[in-house]
């Protein structure tokens, strides 16, 4: 399949999804959520889904070890253009996860604390590390950034919240969670991901979030609409397979 296809498909993408995309937090743009109404992806119900922390130590893998795929997310847990995009683009790669077809491996960013006060951001990654020990991540993670709603400017992502929330996943509360919850037990691991975060991309404070790494190469602008449009992402993540030393050669 041609990158022609990629093209045709992209002047497809709605102008509204293509903005979204330009305004990713961190890039110095406007990031009012345009879509916290609607749902994430869930992991929900979904049987043994791997879970592992990554060998760098920055980062956490869901899904099949051998999957030919990698996709790596870069989020902002206060971030509403995470939550666009968790509602959206993200669920094809959740879909293709399920399916081994995908390894996603997410890194955290914490910036919206220094940017904007408040820990919200520290916490909510912290508690996501720590809902890993329990292999509980991947729920965690959908029901945190569902319920993100103004967290942004008041860092709402405070201890009791963190752990009320994770009443929502069968299995996930107890005294190890609930001890590295408050704690703050990963904070190692929070500094850890925000550095490797920083050290992505070309920008020395880091791409913004959400940024898209597809098999070590980040989505080029031209394609960021594809993030926010769900079929999209999923014709992406096909010609990516189906032409892998493609999509590696490929200059928007």
């Amino acid at each position: 399949m041609q990158f022609r296809t990629v093209r045709r498909l992209a002047a497809a993408v709605a102008w509204g999804a293509l903005a979204v995309a330009a305004a990713g937090c961190g890039q110095g743009a406007s990031t009012a959520s345009s879509t916290g109404a609607r749902p994430p992806a869930t992991y929900a119900g979904i049987p043994d889904l791997p879970e592992a922390l990554a060998a760098d130590g920055t980062t956490i893998a869901v899904g099949d070890p051998l999957a030919k795929t990698v996709v790596r997310l870069y989020e902002d847990p206060r971030c509403p253009v995470v939550l666009d995009f968790e509602s959206t683009g993200a669920k094809a790669i959740l879909a293709q996860t399920f399916r081994r077809q995908v390894r996603t491996e997410y890194t955290f960013a914490s910036f919206k604390d220094d940017r904007l006060g408040g820990d919200g951001s520290k916490r909510a990654v912290n508690a996501l590390r720590a809902a890993l020990d329990g292999q509980k991540f991947a729920e965690y993670h959908a029901v945190l950034i569902g319920n993100q709603t103004s967290v942004e400017e008041s860092g709402g992502f405070t201890t009791e919240r963190l752990l009320a929330l994770a009443e929502q996943v069968p299995g996930l509360r107890g005294e190890a969670f609930d001890t590295a919850v408050s704690t703050m037990k990963y904070q190692d691991f929070v500094t850890a991901s925000q550095a490797e975060y920083r050290r992505t991309g070309d920008d020395p404070i880091g791409p913004g979030t959400p940024a898209v790494v597809i098999n070590s190469k980040m989505v080029p602008e031209a394609f960021r609409g594809f993030l926010f449009e769900e079929q999209l992402a999923e014709d992406l993540l096909n010609i990516v397979r189906i032409d892998p030393v493609g999509w590696q050669n490929h200059r928007a």
